[in-house]
């Protein structure tokens, strides 16, 4: 099973909103890039990805589970765009943060060092081991 980071502004859609709206889990809306989109697409029931607050905090704060695949995003006025639906499964115990992640030589050629603008990004299993361990997981 693959792994993935998804960004999301704090003061957009926290970690908390996402706890608090249950095990129904929430959709994930807003995408507008191609290569997000392809992320999103390739996307499976039961991937782990990593919830990240961007701007504000930008830092990893907890897992989320993608418990519905890609489908249309209404928001999207294009029809090019979709989205899919997702629970919260853990928080971080440490939060970890962007200027972490790129102190750490192991995690050089991971997606969000590379290309930080990317909002939906895939995550390699051994990065995903590091930052969970930076995390407390």
């Amino acid at each position: 099973m693959a792994h993935w980071l998804m960004k999301s502004e704090p003061s957009v859609w926290s970690w908390a909103q996402q706890v608090e709206a249950g095990a129904k889990g929430t959709f994930w809306n807003g995408v507008r890039n191609h290569q997000a989109k392809q992320c999103l697409m390739a996307m499976k029931k039961g991937e782990t990805a990593f919830f990240y607050h961007s701007n504000e905090e930008r830092a990893v704060v907890g897992v989320v589970e993608i418990i519905k695949t890609f489908y249309p995003d209404p928001t999207d006025e294009s029809g090019k765009f979709g989205m899919v639906d997702v629970r919260a499964k853990k928080p971080f115990r440490t939060p970890v943060t962007l200027a972490a992640i790129k102190a750490e030589p192991k995690l050089a050629k991971m997606v969000l060092v590379n290309n930080s603008r990317l909002s939906v990004q895939p995550v390699t299993d051994e990065e995903w081991k590091i930052v969970c361990a930076m995390g407390g997981l």
